[in-house]
């Protein structure tokens, strides 16, 4: 792994199935075709280049770049100036709805620019060299169950089984490569057009982002955020991966790496709330859709994360000839952590499924599966589990667990009197009652006036900060102000925040990790609601500092080296920025029904 190429040093295109990544000097280091979850034809990141990778650069190594997406757009322009001359690479993957395609586009923008490309096609996470073939215009490989087709407008030779071309760009010119994959065992596909491609990329970006309500001076952070949503998205079932990259560190040179190319449910509220709040209704209704196809089945059965369309086994493997990104290993493929048993996502359920309920409806079979549900959760929301963070060690008691297990009877309770629906209502009143009283005799610490990790715990965790938002108490209770001042003092770095800190939580991994992006915004939600709009604001300007060039967060952020950390694009991260962003439009968190949906803003004392 080239060390030049930081996390953050990474863009974003894709075509609502899949999606690359692409460093700032030219390189797609990161492609898993036809799907987010396939295996990658391009492993760099997480390798070297011999894992396969795409470069498409100037060939003098002596220049300065620059690069943008273009405005409401998910296509990618990267300049470079060089001695000799300036030119232009435009990437973006057209929206799918035939083969699917990567588009390179090289222009000419003053003098002379030698120009190289280096296509190592490695499938199988670089494991599988493709047999190649030449053709006038440029080369098929196949290998196993993947066929990809290389064209250019200049010439592709064969080269240390590479696929290089040079060439010589001047003012005007124009160079066009397309990368197409199909099935190995079907005909080859027409590949796309790409100056028709663009024009009709370019106008479906800007066609779904002219139906955003965004505004205000952190428009520009809120529509790239939702683009990078949309871009997560899995169009064909309305999935919402986590994050399109595996095993990107949360420390460097260390374990904790995982693959995040899978839906979690504990984003289908927040994911919710976002897209609902930015006029993308359509959206709500196709992940709202996909979580009632997910969950359904089994309640003891429910999972926390589950694949793009609903595959509840995600069996977890590592990939030993890899070394992994900064050599950080294992690199990991599947994820362990559906297994996990995490009382949370009961409550992430119907919570979210109470918030679509009233906003953009669901039937008579959302509510039987919702009560089927919560019948189940009675008869576990005792037990100790992994938490929110799916702890791999011991399992234990975690307060947001149980706070999670109170918002889904709150939720049940609301919903069947708003709705006039069938239930046991006084029967979930108790529940409710019950979990409520659990929760601050156990969870809340009143020799230091905060709530704490785990029953029996002196540990702090970020998901604290989410009592006032789901309702349990108001944002300006004395003991949420004081969880607050906790975290602030004793869970922060360079002011922002961590999950919590591995050597008091036993997570059962070695190390440490960076703060974690999306907890950082749950304070600035927290300090509007305790009514600190100063420090909100404060901290979610600083906030916006840690985005790369081009507008991007990853899930962590390292406050000693000054870069990003884990896997990049973090859907749960900008879910987070949207939501702050709303909040501090709005005014209050405590007065944000008409911006936010929210099932409750605040809650009995």
């Amino acid at each position: 792994m080239d060390d030049g190429n930081r996390i953050e040093d990474y863009a974003l295109i894709g075509d609502l199935h899949t999606a690359a990544m692409v460093s700032i000097d030219g390189s797609i280091d990161w492609l898993c075709l036809p799907r987010f979850d396939s295996p990658a034809c391009f492993a760099a990141i997480v390798g070297d280049d011999s894992a396969g990778r795409w470069l498409l650069a100037p060939a003098d190594a002596s220049r300065s770049t620059r690069r943008r997406y273009r405005e409401d757009t998910l296509i990618l322009e990267t300049e470079w100036d060089t001695p000799d001359g300036s030119v232009r690479v435009t990437d973006f993957m057209p929206v799918r709805d035939r083969a699917a395609d990567v588009v390179r586009i090289v222009e000419g923008l003053a003098g002379q620019v030698a120009m190289r490309s280096e296509l190592v096609l490695r499938f199988d996470y670089g494991h599988v060299v493709p047999w190649v073939t030449h053709s006038e215009r440029g080369i098929r490989a196949i290998a196993g169950p993947d066929a990809v087709l290389a064209n250019a407008d200049v010439p592709l030779t064969g080269k240390d089984m590479r696929t290089e071309a040079e060439f010589t760009v001047s003012e005007g010119d124009r160079v066009r490569f397309v990368l197409t994959w199909f099935p190995a065992h079907e005909s080859e596909p027409i590949p796309a057009d790409p100056d028709r491609a663009i024009v009709d990329t370019e106008r479906f970006w800007k066609e779904w982002s002219g139906r955003s309500t965004a505004y205000g001076p952190h428009r520009d952070a809120i529509q790239r955020s939702l683009i990078t949503l949309k871009a997560l998205t899995y169009q064909p079932t309305g999935g919402i991966v986590a994050a399109p990259t595996t095993s990107l560190p949360e420390q460097l040179g260390g374990p904790r790496n995982w693959d995040y190319r899978f839906c979690w449910l504990r984003d289908a509220t927040l994911a919710l709330q976002s897209l609902l709040t930015a006029g993308y209704t359509d959206e709500a209704g196709e992940w709202r859709d996909w979580l009632l196809r997910a969950v359904a089945g089994n309640p003891a059965e429910l999972r926390i994360m589950y694949g793009l369309d609903g595959r509840r086994r995600l069996p977890e493997d590592t990939l030993e000839w890899l070394d992994g990104y900064g050599g950080s290993q294992p690199v990991r493929v599947g994820n362990a952590a559906a297994d996990q048993l995490q009382l949370d996502v009961w409550g992430e359920v119907l919570d979210g499924l109470a918030l679509t309920r009233a906003t953009i409806g669901a039937g008579e079979e959302a509510w039987d599966l919702q009560r089927a549900l919560l019948e189940h959760l009675e008869t576990v929301w005792r037990e100790p589990d992994n938490g929110l963070w799916e702890m791999r060690g011991e399992r234990r008691h975690f307060t947001h667990s149980k706070l999670m297990a109170w918002v889904a009877a709150d939720r049940m309770v609301k919903g069947a009197r708003r709705f006039r629906l069938d239930g046991p209502v006084r029967r979930w009143e108790r529940m409710r009652a019950a979990i409520r009283r659990d929760i601050l005799a156990n969870g809340y610490d009143a020799s230091r006036n905060t709530f704490v990790q785990s029953y029996g715990s002196s540990a702090l965790d970020a998901s604290l900060l989410l009592i006032p938002r789901v309702g349990f108490l108001p944002g300006d209770d004395p003991r949420v102000v004081g969880t607050i001042d906790a975290i602030q003092r004793e869970l922060t770095e360079d002011g922002f925040v961590l999950r919590y800190r591995p050597g008091r939580s036993d997570d059962g991994l070695p190390g440490e990790e960076g703060v974690f992006v999306a907890c950082s915004f749950w304070m600035v939600d927290a300090l509007l609601g305790a009514g600190r709009r100063d420090e909100a604001e404060d901290l979610f300007t600083r906030l916006l500092r840690l985005r790369n060039d081009v507008g991007l967060l990853s899930e962590e952020w390292d406050p000693h080296a000054g870069r990003q950390l884990g896997n990049m694009p973090q859907a749960f991260s900008h879910l987070a920025l949207v939501r702050s962003a709303f909040l501090l439009l709005a005014g209050d968190a405590s007065t944000t029904e008409e911006r936010i949906p929210v099932e409750s803003a605040s809650g009995p004392r």
